[in-house]
């Protein structure tokens, strides 16, 4: 870990903390929530071994880069304009792109708003969810899920970071990286993002109080809002992003989820993956993995086959 090199560059109006190691073809990382630079720690020394220059950023809002504190910086314009702007201060043409979670949500809108600046995209946990244009997102996941649903829930500034903040940072974190609860998450008020104070919370052997402390380290220097505002922009996205709708993504995917992972278990998901949906909106969809008895961070929990599935791939290019 020590040989990660830590940089910051200046790019689209904010300050971006950079991790960085090896040399060769350029893999981009993208990292979800509440996560950071660290969640590609595994992938990092991996990929650098295999003559690959892996990156990954902390993205805006997360971390040692700046945090704009409205919820109007988090369009996927904001976040995709911030890769490109690191891309072209590093002198980089083209990348391999790597996502998980909002991670992947991102590396989507990249091969869509950029798709001339990615060789092939490696992306996990969050299908492609093309623009609806006669609904908001955040409507319809209420319409489906209802007003307890997580997403729902985030879109009230102040409101979730005091409950985080009552239940603590730590074991907000570890709530979240440890859950292997596969129905799509709905946490009323009553019951809060803590759970309850008295139930402990075990690590599995993937996740060292090490760990938790780095993220805890991050978190509690720069809060939760950042990350939040990514859920809170949905629906800004939606509106800027009206221009490309019925576009595909038109750059070579492997796409890999968990089959404990909420995400594959959202009421519609399975079908639109395995009914030609998916392959519709993504026609160069390569490679399709479901990793049985893995759950949403597959990143973290599964490194070595995470390691093996992405440099299978794009070794190809």
């Amino acid at each position: 870990m020590e040989k990660i090199e830590h940089t910051t560059v200046s790019t689209n109006g904010i300050n971006m903390h950079v991790a960085s190691i090896g040399t060769g073809p350029v893999v981009l990382l993208l990292h979800g929530f509440p996560e950071l630079w660290y969640s590609w720690r595994h992938q990092l020394l991996f990929l650098s071994s295999m003559g690959y220059r892996a990156i990954a950023p902390d993205l805006r809002g997360y971390g040692d880069s700046d945090s704009p504190p409205s919820p109007a910086s988090y369009s996927a314009l904001h976040i995709v304009g911030d890769l490109i702007g690191l891309l072209d201060s590093l002198g980089i043409d083209q990348i391999f792109l790597v996502g998980h979670d909002w991670g992947a949500i991102v590396a989507w809108y990249f091969c869509l708003f950029r798709p001339d600046r990615v060789k092939a995209l490696v992306n996990m946990s969050v299908v492609f969810n093309p623009r609806d244009p006669t609904i908001k997102p955040v409507e319809r996941m209420r319409a489906l899920m209802g007003d307890d649903y997580y997403i729902c829930r985030f879109q009230i500034p102040g409101e979730i970071e005091e409950e985080f903040a009552r239940a603590s940072t730590a074991r907000i974190i570890k709530r979240f990286l440890t859950s292997r609860t596969s129905r799509p998450p709905c946490v009323p008020k009553s019951i809060g993002f803590g759970g309850s104070p008295d139930t402990p919370i075990n690590l599995p052997s993937w996740l060292s109080e090490e760990d938790i402390h780095y993220y805890v380290s991050k978190f509690d220097q720069k809060g939760f809002t950042g990350g939040l505002n990514y859920y809170r922009a949905f629906d800004l996205t939606w509106e800027l992003t009206a221009t490309w709708t019925g576009v595909q993504i038109k750059v070579p995917v492997k796409f890999i989820v968990g089959d404990l992972d909420s995400t594959y278990n959202t009421p519609g998901v399975k079908e639109y993956i395995h009914k030609g949906g998916f392959k519709k909106h993504v026609p160069f969809l390569q490679e399709l993995v479901v990793m049985e008895g893995v759950a949403h961070f597959l990143n973290q929990e599964k490194p070595e086959e995470i390691n093996a599935h992405i440099y299978d791939f794009i070794k190809k290019f």
